[in-house]
């Protein structure tokens, strides 16, 4: 225990605290900032990081998170404090993490990721706007206004009236903030902001330039308990609601990006959303801004090497020291600086990834919406309108019901329905089937995840209809006996899909029987058929549900293969080349024989079939690899180790194990006794590498080989385990890379 306790603390010497010393020096530019677009006392912005280290960073659930003062919350606060003024404000933030303590206590954080990204992104997007056009004002050496709107009108009448040494600051801080990005990692360890915001205070200072220095006075010396707001109790109640859930929402989807970022321990939502809540009551009793996860700094945490909480916890206690012990340093920088970083904060914003992103999904209307509503409107407006769209577009989706239709030779129409069928895509389901002629003989594909009572008696109209003018209509074998039952009236809610064994191909026959067993007894009854039926079982199924997904790659391939490599390997039914190899079609030029076998140039009994294929595949398919699979507890093997006597009465195979008598021969080279345990496994590696060398025999492969053009690979198939190992060549030029680390004859 004390070895581990040891080992923890070191580890937070080690990552968590450079990494805090970074946040810090992060957080305290981007705090001053934030509390400056709020309109709250300078002094709230560095409360409020303090009280997101200590508090939200012990309490939370997230290991690298870092909280403090939300860029996207300002214009929310900014509004609580022109109508209730600030002491009420502080109040609004303490009742609100009161709501969110309550929600995370009721385990209700999940709900939170139920929101429209695209509703976030534009919404964060509109603040930035807002805070960048406001921000420019004082960065021009004006003031801003309280719309935007009104901020972008009032700006060419700013531009003319120019302030020469206020704007020449703003400038100057803009420039290093953008040049700062293009320098070395190495330099770039120190934060963009800091750096910026100290090259402004030093070059006012060195030339006596007329800026507004940052005030602090009385802001940490007059506080005072936050007071109940006055006014329409209902606006009250509704703003307490929108600083929790804006809050609550920005810190969780903030957390669920970080985990992406880190291979720690995973979220715990409802404790994060507790913890939110905590601090936000701590900072609003104090006189702190609203705390939220930040994207931006916990970013910069996780880069910078965290790995536990400690790393937020102490960025908080250095935020402290550094505003009790170093607030004078504060009163050096130029407001005007502080605003020309909120204005590239607030650009930043503006995030073309989250554009691209949402374009993807066709949400860019949502995005939009959103942040055309919130810079018109107001925050809470501008999130509503992007929630109802969202909630419209998913319901227009809904109606969205695909029809394709496809003839085959014979004359037949293939036609797929997929979609969610409801009555609301009836009208364009009911449209697409009257297009189908008459008496046509038409394949039903219902490629469905959910269908209503009036969307199946749409589809069941047609299909009466359809039959009645001399047509057929056979539905897809998955929904044929549900759709019979549901035609009889004897289905129940909710009318779905009959149970589906997963889409395996590659689960053997039996094993496929057995599944359909267990779902269905009653149509499943009786004894397996012959090979023959299966066989036809088998490529019906094929034609029905593979052969049209792997149509257009063998129409490409119809003309050539191109096969990258060769591949060797025993005839054991047990063997699956593409299956262990995660290959498709046209990728291997496949040799199976008793043994994984490759006779030596030369060698006798003549065997000409093997090298017909490595010379076809070398010399005219020209492929840059060759592979010898072996695997555990090969018959072919055993009979080898058994001196043929395995082999019984059955010449022909007695003939051709003497291609193994070379692997033999090494094997009790390498190992001396035959018999030990596991000699049979061992004997079946050091094939593998004795037919590697087989192949070496052969004057064009070796010459390959040499140039660097072939490579051979061994691979070893566990089949008790299913795992492939790679298996290393007898002569160390033959040197291969492995899955993970090197494997030795005998050895994982």
């Amino acid at each position: 225990m004390f070895r581990d306790t040891q080992s923890s603390w070191l580890s937070t010497l080690r990552h968590d605290v450079p990494a805090s010393l970074v946040v810090f020096l992060v957080a305290v530019p981007l705090s001053l900032g934030i509390a400056m677009a709020s309109g709250a006392p300078l002094a709230a912005g560095l409360i409020a990081a303090v009280v997101g280290g200590l508090v939200a960073g012990a309490l939370g659930g997230s290991a690298v998170q870092v909280s403090g003062p939300a860029a996207g919350l300002s214009l929310v606060v900014v509004d609580l404090v022109h109508t209730y003024g600030w002491r009420a404000t502080c109040m609004i933030t303490l009742l609100a993490g009161a709501v969110q303590l309550l929600l995370g206590v009721f385990k209700a954080a999940r709900a939170a990721l139920a929101v429209s990204p695209a509703v976030i992104h534009g919404m964060l997007a509109a603040v930035g706007v807002i805070i960048a056009l406001a921000q420019l004002h004082i960065v021009l050496g004006g003031s801003s206004q309280r719309s935007a709107i009104a901020n972008l009108v009032e700006l060419p009448g700013q531009i003319a009236g120019l302030h020469g040494h206020k704007v020449a600051v703003g400038i100057l801080t803009i420039t290093v903030l953008v040049l700062w990005t293009r320098l070395p990692k190495r330099v770039r360890v120190v934060p963009a902001p800091l750096v910026a915001l100290g090259v402004a205070a030093v070059t006012a200072w060195m030339f006596g330039w007329d800026v507004t220095r940052v005030d602090l006075s009385g802001d940490f010396t007059a506080w005072a308990f936050p007071v109940l707001p006055q006014g329409d109790w209902h606006l009250v109640v509704a703003s307490v609601l929108l600083v929790a859930l804006l809050a609550g929402c920005e810190s969780l989807l903030c957390a669920v990006s970080v985990d992406r970022m880190h291979g720690g321990r995973r979220v715990d939502l409802d404790q994060e959303l507790t913890g939110q809540g905590v601090a936000n009551m701590v900072s609003g009793a104090l006189g702190g801004l609203p705390v939220a996860g930040v994207i931006v700094r916990s970013t910069t945490n996780v880069q910078a090497g965290a790995r536990t909480r400690w790393s937020s916890i102490l960025h908080g206690v250095w935020v402290l020291v550094f505003a009790m012990g170093f607030g004078w340093a504060i009163t050096l920088i130029p407001l005007e600086a502080l605003a020309a970083l909120l204005v590239f904060i607030g650009v930043q914003m503006v995030n073309l990834g989250h554009i691209r992103k949402v374009h993807g999904h066709g949400e860019v209307p949502v995005y939009v919406v959103t942040m055309a509503a919130v810079i018109l409107l107001g925050l809470a407006e501008g999130v509503l309108a992007g929630l109802a769209l969202a909630a419209l577009l998913a319901l227009r989706r809904l109606t969205w019901v695909t029809v394709l239709k496809r003839e085959d030779r014979e004359g037949r129409l293939h036609v797929t329905i997929s979609g969610s069928l409801t009555f609301l895509g009836v009208p364009r389901l009911t449209h697409e089937l009257r297009t189908i002629p008459a008496a046509t003989a038409v394949d039903l594909d219902l490629n469905i995840d959910f269908m209503d009572n009036g969307a199946f008696e749409a589809i069941h109209s047609w299909r009466l209809d359809h039959e009645r003018m001399g047509g057929t209509v056979v539905i897809d074998e998955l929904h044929d006996e549900w759709y019979a039952l549901a035609a009889s009236g004897a289905r129940m809610f909710p009318a779905k899909s009959p149970p589906k064994a997963p889409d395996r191909w590659w689960l053997p026959w039996a094993q496929r029987r057995r599944q359909a067993v267990r779902l269905d007894p009653e149509t499943a009854q009786g004894p397996p058929g012959p090979t023959e039926c299966l066989l036809t079982t088998g490529a019906r199924e094929y034609h029905r549900h593979t052969a049209p997904l792997v149509r257009p790659i063998f129409t490409e391939l119809a003309r050539k293969q191109q096969p990258s490599h060769l591949f060797i390997t025993c005839a054991d039914s047990r063997i699956m080349p593409s299956l262990i190899t995660a290959s498709g079609p046209g990728d291997l030029f496949t040799v199976r024989n008793i043994g994984n076998l490759v006779p030596r140039k030369g060698a006798e009994p003549n065997d000409d079939s093997v090298v017909a294929a490595i010379e076809y595949a070398t010399q005219v398919l020209g492929v840059n690899t060759i592979t010898v699979c072996g695997h555990s507890g090969c018959g072919a093997m055993a009979g080898v180790l058994s001196g043929g006597v395995q082999a019984g009465s059955l010449p022909g195979l007695r003939r051709w194990l003497r291609h193994g008598d070379h692997s033999l021969a090494t094997f009790i080279e390498t190992e001396g006794d035959r018999l030990h345990g596991g000699a049979l496994d061992v004997l079946c590696r050091v094939n593998v590498q004795q037919q590697l060398e087989n192949l070496r025999t052969y004057r064009k492969v070796d010459e390959q080989v040499r140039a660097g053009k072939l490579e051979l690979v061994g691979l070893y198939f566990d089949i008790g385990s299913a795992r492939v190992h790679m298996v290393p060549p007898l002569r160390p030029t033959l040197c291969v890379k492995t899955f993970d680390r090197t494997v030795v004859a005998g050895e994982e």
